[in-house]
């Protein structure tokens, strides 16, 4: 056999070798070859405060800049209502979920799920009126129909309404409206005497409306919404998250990422110490199973 033609079959006898091989090594071990193996999907749920455009604009940039920091797959998951929410979460479909400290609680009992990541500034509810309403207490809204994002809603609805109830000892006519924008809109419009926010929902919205509005109660201060994480996330992905989003708060560049979502000064956050005195507030009856 002449040189040319030995090394032109010692090259294909390798070559098939190699196949071979990768074949064998595919179909005994199937994702051994790093080609082959997909890579995870992690979803992520966002409670639905704001329409799903609104939640898209601001949660997709935060989204797409966490996967190119930590090389993790992120998929971005949205619901027409918080009933639609709740339902997701407490299956345990979600691998992540941005969700309010009262959904903290429920999503804890029921799978188990993780705080990670909350903002600093607590979360309080609100009742707003018209700027130019003649209302000056809550005692006044007696018998008035007042808007609220959701029954199951936490501070914008369930804890308003119980302390209405209870403390202030006013009756009123709930009407439930699906989101904090329109809550404000419909009180801005003199279709409800008064309506159910929170702070941080408020502050979101134009200056133009703001400007419209005025605050006649409120909640005490409770830790705001949290990012959890599904107790079947690695612990190793969970820290790689919550790494991220504490190392984007301190790029300047990156602030307005975490403004967009409410997590303007993010620190870490623990189950037992911010949410469980939460439990004792016993808002079930304020919580129906079903409707808005």
């Amino acid at each position: 056999m002449e040189r040319g033609e030995k090394t032109t079959y010692t090259f294909l006898v390798r070559t098939l070798a190699a196949l071979l091989c990768r074949a064998f090594l595919l179909t005994a071990y199937p994702g051994t070859a790093p080609e082959a193996a997909e890579q995870k999907t992690y979803t992520l749920a966002i409670v639905p405060q704001f329409t799903p455009s609104v939640i898209e604009r601001d949660w997709i940039p935060l989204t797409a800049r966490l996967s190119a920091d930590t090389g993790l797959k992120l998929e971005l998951k949205f619901y027409k209502s918080i009933p639609d929410f709740e339902q997701d979460f407490l299956s345990g479909a979600p691998d992540f979920v941005y969700l309010s400290p009262y959904h903290a609680v429920l999503a804890r009992k029921a799978q188990g799920y993780i705080p990670l990541i909350r903002d600093a500034e607590p979360l309080i509810g609100i009742l707003v009126v018209r700027k130019d309403s003649p209302v000056k207490t809550v005692k006044q809204l007696n018998g008035a129909v007042l808007a609220f994002p959701s029954a199951r809603a936490f501070a914008a609805s369930m804890y308003l309404r119980a302390l209405l109830s209870e403390k202030e000892s006013i009756a009123f006519v709930p009407k439930y409206v699906t989101t904090h924008g329109n809550v404000y809109r419909h009180v801005i419009l003199g279709m409800s005497a008064a309506g159910g926010g929170v702070n941080k929902t408020l502050h979101k919205e134009s200056p133009e409306l703001q400007d419209q509005l005025r605050t006649v109660y409120q909640t005490p201060p409770v830790p705001s919404h949290a990012l959890c994480a599904h107790p079947r996330v690695p612990a190793s992905v969970r820290e790689t998250v919550a790494g991220a989003i504490l190392k984007l708060a301190d790029s300047g560049a990156s602030q307005a990422l975490l403004k967009n979502v409410e997590l303007s000064r993010p620190v870490r956050t623990d189950y037992e110490k911010d949410y469980t005195s939460l439990e004792s507030l016993n808002l079930g009856k304020y919580a129906p199973q079903s409707g808005e």
